[in-house]
């Protein structure tokens, strides 16, 4: 559990209190990894709240979550946007930290957050990186190094002052893809966006499922149907259809 400051949200003299908040879906394989790398980070200074919110797992992500020492919150629904502002709810500190659960931040991160804070940034993001050498994901994870919305996507996590996120009212739950780049887009409308220097490294999983060109058109072929307007039930469609391991 956190500390009586970071639980209340208070700052600390290390800077705001930091609730990491992790939306989750049939991850029992690697959420307590993950946690107890989280909780290894904070070792030693002012200890996060971490939140990881359930869209309905039929696993034991909850049960395996709870053990390792995360509130667990029973997603509102199913979909990242409803899960991350549900969480962002109920969480209680001043920086929020959003977080895949297949997705490592670099060691130090958490004062990497508290840092870019103290700097007068409302908002930022880590660079991506995958845990496979695959050719073309070392080339799209470079790309995420460019300071265009374009390139910016969930997986590279989110840090976001509470008052911030609240005036803009979180997450669009009317998105059940593309969330992750609206919300940026927005964010950067509302001042400076610290672009982190270091990597989150994420998990190629699901482009190893899916073959890695074949995965990387099909979301590229998204992307432009989100640019040219083409309806969410439709892009939620064309995911469902052609995407193994897709969790929407």
């Amino acid at each position: 559990m956190a500390d009586t400051n970071e639980a209340a949200g208070a700052p600390t003299g290390a800077g705001p209190a930091i609730s990491i908040i992790i939306p989750a879906f049939n991850e029992a394989e690697s959420i307590a990894h993950l946690l107890g790398y989280l909780r290894q980070e904070a070792a030693g200074g002012p200890a996060p709240e971490i939140v990881v919110v359930d869209g309905g797992s039929t696993d034991a992500t909850a049960a395996l979550a709870r053990q390792a020492g995360a509130t667990v919150l029973p997603g509102p629904r199913k979909g990242r946007a409803a899960q991350l502002n549900h969480g962002a709810q109920h969480a209680r500190g001043a920086l929020l930290y959003f977080l895949h659960a297949d997705s490592y931040p670099p060691a130090g991160f958490l004062a990497d957050l508290r840092r870019a804070a103290a700097q007068g940034y409302a908002a930022g993001c880590y660079r991506l990186a995958f845990d496979h050498p695959h050719w073309l994901l070392r080339f799209s994870a470079w790309c995420t190094r460019l300071p265009l919305t374009a390139v910016r996507f969930g997986d590279q996590s989110l840090f976001v002052r509470r008052d911030v996120f609240e005036r803009l009212g979180g997450y669009r739950e009317d998105l059940l893809v593309m969330e992750d780049q609206e919300i940026v887009g927005r964010l950067r409308a509302q001042g400076p966006f610290r672009l982190l220097p270091r990597p989150v490294t994420t998990s190629a999983r699901k482009y190893l499922a899916n073959g890695v060109f074949r995965l990387q058109g099909i979301f590229a072929l998204i992307v432009l149907g989100y640019k040219l307007g083409v309806p969410q039930h439709r892009l939620v469609q064309f995911y469902r259809r052609l995407i193994r391991q897709g969790k929407l």
